[in-house]
């Protein structure tokens, strides 16, 4: 899978920051905040490119993997807007230590940036890792997400192992969507979701990820 990318660099004082943004604007793809929980609706080529940008977070430990998408239009069945709002996305990794509160500043001071296509694993069974879901229901376990938000942003923070695992929702969405939708009429709904019983949530919320082929223009 070869997954264009435009890479970023802004200073903060004396800290500089990478920032990994998708060349292509994801401009079928919007994350709304429900409160309790948030629902994620992507298109087949959003769908991939989030799974590729979920699977290049888990091997960027210094860089900051942001999904511009709180200005896109919603799906065309999507719910109003007054029962959510919108949202950017931030994937990092917990050792980097970024604190939220400077993301408005950081993402206000970055330039055009520098394209560069990155190469991803692309067969089905080689992209991302195998749960071993007993393993994230122990005690020790620090594969967990956690989620922050800041300046209309929503920032996932996690392991690399977490990130590689938890990729495949977003290739299940699109694979398996837009041929899910035509030969299920009275239920034209294909989803999978991030779910507390999982053992990946930290302090974290449930992400819903559902298949949208129709847009708003």
């Amino acid at each position: 899978m070869k997954l264009p990318v435009v890479i970023h660099r802004a200073r903060l004082g004396v800290d500089e920051f990478r920032v990994i943004r998708p060349a292509k604007p994801l401009t079928r793809a919007v994350l709304i905040d429900h409160d309790r929980h948030l629902d994620a609706y992507l298109d087949q080529d959003a769908a991939r490119s989030v799974a590729g940008l979920w699977m290049l977070a888990a091997r960027s430990p210094r860089s900051l993997i942001h999904l511009p998408m709180r200005a896109n239009h919603p799906p065309a069945r999507e719910v109003p807007d007054d029962i959510g709002f919108r949202l950017d996305l931030v994937l990092l990794h917990h050792s980097l230590q970024f604190a939220p509160s400077n993301w408005k500043q950081v993402r206000g001071r970055l330039g055009p940036g520098r394209l560069q296509t990155v190469s991803l694993p692309e067969a089905e069974h080689d992209d991302v890792a195998v749960a071993d879901y007993a393993a994230r229901h122990y005690r020790e376990n620090r594969d967990l997400f956690h989620q922050h938000l800041h300046a209309e942003t929503l920032f996932m923070t996690g392991s690399p192992k977490v990130f590689r695992e938890t990729a495949r929702h977003f290739l299940d969405v699109a694979r398996k969507g837009p041929g899910y939708t035509p030969v299920h009429p009275s239920y034209p709904h294909f989803c999978t979701e991030l779910h507390s019983n999982d053992g990946i949530l930290g302090d974290a919320r449930e992400i819903h990820v559902e298949y949208c082929g129709q847009w708003h223009s």
